[in-house]
Order: structure tokens, then C-alpha cells, then sequence
């Protein structure tokens, strides 16, 4: 039987010849999830003999990263803020940059008593799962256009013990929550124009759902309905936030404030610097005021 140390160098040499940007952290954890032990572990005694069948797995989930499949999928979890959630290609893999729009939302949400809160295009779970496990709502839904990736959420919910905190509906944008206001709409929705398509990496493009990803010509479809939407689903005073792409914040502040239904946004970056989550609060309605066309399906 080979060790762990041979069935690692092996692997990291073969990552590193497909390019994997840091091929024995990859190598270590794809060994330490087919072992069930932790990558510290695989340090402690690296000459311990691998038994042939963690070995065949090993290997499996090596063939797969060749290919070009995210580690996540591989794995079959990723962490987020406190959570370790499951992940599969029926759902996007959260990323770093929407734990800064959790934040913000989080922030807000102390400052107020039992908010209630609508994550639209929930995918894994991640923004309204981290809500249910770190801040205090009185009531949380998540909807989302997949039915798969609502499995996928589901599971996520009941595995973490947070399947009696948020509510999951199917249907495109606000669609499920027709006639329903909230404290705060929060939305992680794709925002990546077709023309990028080609561009992207391997890994996103191949593999991720591209329902989670894409939204028209210039990507900005799904924003503008939001922007366009969230205020026949806001209580007055509440909060819309958003994750936005690379050059999208002037834009979507643009659209925020030609609304007419918003006070001031705010714009945070991420943690490489860049415009991120685009805050903005509901403003009281004037009596001539107009509600915006309703969008019946999601880009």
C-alpha cells in the first residue's frame, strides 16, 4: 500500500501539470476527504499506508479535478462565514465577496428589532442560512428559480439545524412572495453579461449552473428588475442590498436613484478593493407615487 506522502506527492504533480494554482493543498485535502481525517492529520503521520479503497477514492476525485471540476463539487462542501455547506453543480459556489453582503446586511439588521428578511436566488442557502445562524429574524425566506438548487439549500438547512428558521419557495424573482413586504431584500443574482461568457475560467463555465451566472447582454437583467421590484416587497425604511459585478455599482446606483423610491445608496467593497454590495434604503411613498411593472420571469 502507498503512503500518504507518495499518493500525495503523485497528485500534486499531476495537478501542477494541469495548472491548479496550489496543487498540494489540493492534493492534501482531496487525500484527507477520501481518508475522512483532516489535512493536519495527513502531516502528523504522513507515512501511514493508504487502505486500497480510499486509495481507488482518492484517485476518483483526483480524475475529476483533472477534468476541470471545481474542488467544491469534488469535495462536496465549502466553508461560508460560520457554515460549512454542501455544494454540488446544481448550485453556484459561494464566494468570499458575499460574505461582505452579509455583513452589511447583518449590520443593519442589529440595529433593529425581529426584522424579517427575503434572500432572492438563494442557491446553496448561503446568505439566508448565514442570517438564520448569526443575526436575529424574526422570519426569513429564500427563494429561488431552480428547483434543484433548492434541494440543495434544503439540505443545507436541515443538516445545520436551521430548517426551522428559513422558508424556501420556487419562482423567478419576487414571484413567490407576491402581496409579501420585508425589512430587508437581500440578493446575490447573476450579473455576468453573455459577451463574458468565453472569458471566464474553465471551472465556472464548464461547471457552475449558468442560470446562477448569466443575465443578458450586459448583465445587469436581474439587478434592474430588483432594483425595479424590491419596492412592492420592502416595508418602508427597509433595506435592499446587493452583490453587483466588476464596473456595475455607477449603474445600479444610477438606477437607484432614477427609481425615485430609494434614499441615498451606499457602495462597499470587498475585500480586494473593489465595488461590491450596493446598499440602499426604502424611502417613504408620496402619494402620487408610481409602483413599478412587475417582471414575471428571471433573466
Amino acid at each position: 500500500m502507498a503512503t500518504r506522502r507518495a499518493l500525495v506527492r503523485l497528485a500534486e504533480a499531476r495537478l501542477r501539470a494541469q495548472g491548479v494554482e496550489d496543487p498540494r493543498l489540493e492534493a492534501e485535502l482531496l487525500l484527507g476527504a477520501a481518508l475522512g481525517v483532516r489535512r493536519l492529520d495527513l502531516h502528523l503521520d504522513p507515512e501511514a499506508a493508504v487502505p486500497p479503497e480510499a486509495a481507488v477514492a482518492f484517485e476518483a476525485s483526483v480524475e475529476r479535478r483533472l477534468r476541470g471540476e471545481p474542488l467544491q463539487y469534488v469535495l462536496g462542501e465549502t466553508e461560508f462565514r460560520e457554515l460549512r455547506l454542501r455544494v454540488d453543480r446544481r448550485v453556484l459556489i459561494p464566494r468570499p465577496e458575499t460574505e461582505v453582503l452579509v455583513e452589511e446586511v447583518l449590520r443593519w439588521a442589529a440595529g433593529r428589532r425581529d426584522p424579517a428578511a427575503l434572500d432572492v436566488g438563494t442557491g446553496s442557502g448561503a446568505i439566508a442560512l448565514s442570517l438564520a445562524r448569526e443575526g436575529r429574524f424574526r422570519r426569513i425566506v429564500a427563494t429561488d428559480v431552480s428547483a434543484a438548487a433548492l434541494e440543495v439549500a434544503r439540505e443545507n438547512a436541515e443538516r445545520l439545524g436551521l430548517a426551522d428558521r428559513v422558508e424556501f419557495r420556487e419562482g423567478p424573482l419576487f414571484e413567490p412572495v407576491r402581496g409579501e413586504r420585508f425589512d430587508v431584500v437581500v440578493s446575490n443574482p447573476p450579473y455576468i453579461s453573455e459577451a463574458e461568457r468565453p472569458f471566464l475560467p474553465r471551472e465556472v463555465r464548464e461547471w457552475e449552473p449558468a442560470v446562477a451566472l448569466f443575465a443578458g447582454e450586459e448583465g445587469l437583467a436581474v439587478l434592474a428588475a430588483l432594483v425595479r421590484e424590491a419596492p412592492l416587497h420592502l416595508e418602508e425604511g427597509g433595506l435592499l442590498a446587493l452583490e453587483v459585478g466588476l464596473g456595475q455599482a455607477a449603474e445600479v446606483v444610477r438606477r437607484l436613484e432614477a427609481a425615485g423610491r430609494y434614499g441615498p445608496p451606499r457602495v462597499v467593497r470587498d475585500l480586494a478593493g473593489r465595488d461590491r454590495v450596493v446598499l440602499a434604503p426604502l424611502a417613504a411613498l408620496a402619494e402620487d407615487g408610481a409602483e413599478s411593472q412587475h417582471v414575471g420571469h428571471r433573466a
